[in-house]
């Protein structure tokens, strides 16, 4: 039952989290190693809600945030989540047409565009009855990213008693602080957050579909709340009632409490794998910048991180860097597309093919490569966007899985309740410094 994690993690080693990686371990050595290993731990849990969120309900956020919108301000909140998921697109295209450049020498408009042809063929495979075929595809292109990015922290000298210390939750000035908040909006990215609840109430769909053509399968059935209540007091009047499994476009309809948890159980293993190996790829894209680039002139671009890497650590392990990015960049670019569909359908009631969607939002980044625009600063910068979007994905989410009347026994406890709070008002907070130094631009390092 693992997969859909795996494809939500693409957005968690895109090629924006190359450039912000990179630019933090070059320019501030390990001092931001505790930015990524907290926001990969609010990663684990967002996910985990997103999917918990569609396996329970059967709907993903997007559709639950239309339901319960006016039409003026479900449209409004779908424009702030398109311009999202544009600057997300540049990021991904942009990193493919650069590691194309690097490995081939191919110009960056053409590399963009062969980047958008090769997404195009990935999303060609995803549909609900080919969903496990596209998972696999972006599995393999997970262990090539991860490889690409681990292999140079084998070979570098990394000082792990400072690597410890960047643990400490710490600042160096504002633009440290910018900086931050482009590693936050690279690791907890808006648009996974609103696939997630997609991707795994599409994959267990199809299981209960299946477990509904069994006539020897029944089941308590997962009701509504208010369903619920009466079931209860059935129960307690010493009535107990069982009902055959119907297939339902809401799963929640069709399976058993029992099938829930032990779905809900094999998903959090799922999240917590495929989130700790894009924590680690992570931390070694900063591990490496630190111990091998710092102080090296031109490292705050890829390019000049890359030319470092190949005159540190040899032409091999630099060629395997770029390798890794554009399997990024492809994977990721995919991904992004459909998390795009799935915001415009379920906010909109709108479904478009994916490959039309493809083509129309590859046009921005094709813009950006072709009318010079430094590439490095454009991705570092569709991270800041993508942080302030964060909050108007987790404050939904949380409210909804918190939500005892939607989820049932399956809302979230107190506890978590306190945990999920904690970490949308500290994205909220920093989101707001974010700004602020962008604006006035105090951000900006002397």
């Amino acid at each position: 039952m693992f997969g859909p994690a795996f494809v939500a993690s693409i957005a968690y080693v895109d090629p924006g989290n190359v450039a912000a990686n990179l630019t933090s371990g070059a320019q501030y050595g390990y001092l931001l190693v505790w930015v990524l290993v907290l926001a990969n731990a609010m990663a684990v849990l967002i996910q985990f809600q997103s999917a918990k969120l569609g396996i329970v309900t059967g709907k993903t956020l997007p559709e639950h945030v239309g339901a319960r919108t006016r039409p003026w301000g479900r449209r409004a909140y779908w424009l702030q989540a398109e311009i999202v998921a544009a600057a997300t697109d540049i990021a991904e295209v942009l990193g493919g047409a650069i590691a194309l450049n690097l490995l081939f020498g191919v110009p960056l408009v053409m590399g963009g565009l062969i980047v958008g042809v090769v997404s195009m063929a990935l999303l060609l495979v995803q549909n609900a009855r080919r969903q496990r075929t596209f998972e696999y595809m972006i599995i393999g292109l997970l262990a090539v990213i991860a490889f690409g990015f681990l292999a140079g922290v084998f070979v570098s000298n990394v000082d792990w008693f400072a690597a410890a210390d960047g643990l400490v939750p710490r600042f160096e000035g504002a633009p440290t602080v910018l900086l931050a908040a482009s590693m936050l909006g690279a690791t907890v990215m808006p648009h996974a957050i609103y696939l997630h609840s997609a991707l795994a109430r599409d994959r267990h769909h199809v299981e209960f579909a299946a477990l509904a053509e069994k006539s020897d399968f029944t089941g308590e059935s997962v009701r509504p709340p208010r369903a619920d209540a009466a079931a209860r007091a059935d129960a307690q009047a010493g009535a107990r009632e069982t009902t055959r499994v119907v297939a339902d476009p809401a799963p929640t309809h069709g399976a058993s409490r029992e099938r829930l948890r032990r779905l809900l159980r094999v998903t959090r293993g799922d999240v917590v794998v495929a989130l700790v190996l894009a924590g680690a790829v992570n931390i070694a894209m900063l591990l490496l910048a630190a111990s091998s680039l710092r102080g090296v002139d031109g490292t705050d671009t890829i390019p000049g991180a890359y030319a470092a890497i190949q005159g540190a650590l040899g032409p091999a392990i630099a060629t395997i860097f770029a390798v890794g990015l554009l399997a990024s960049g492809l994977a990721s670019t995919s991904v992004g597309a459909y998390a795009g569909s799935v915001i415009m359908k379920g906010l909109l009631r709108i479904r478009i093919p994916i490959v039309v969607r493809r083509v129309v939002t590859l046009i921005p980044a094709l813009i950006v490569l072709g009318v010079g625009i430094d590439p490095t600063w454009a991705l570092v910068l569709s991270q800041v966007l993508l942080s302030i979007g964060i909050p108007f994905a987790l404050i939904p989410l949380i409210r909804l899985t918190g939500d005892r009347a939607l989820m049932g026994e399956f809302a979230d406890r107190m506890p978590v309740r306190v945990v999920a709070w904690t970490v949308v008002a500290l994205i909220v907070c920093l989101n707001v410094v974010l700004i602020f130094l962008t604006v006035t631009g105090a951000g900006v390092a002397a």
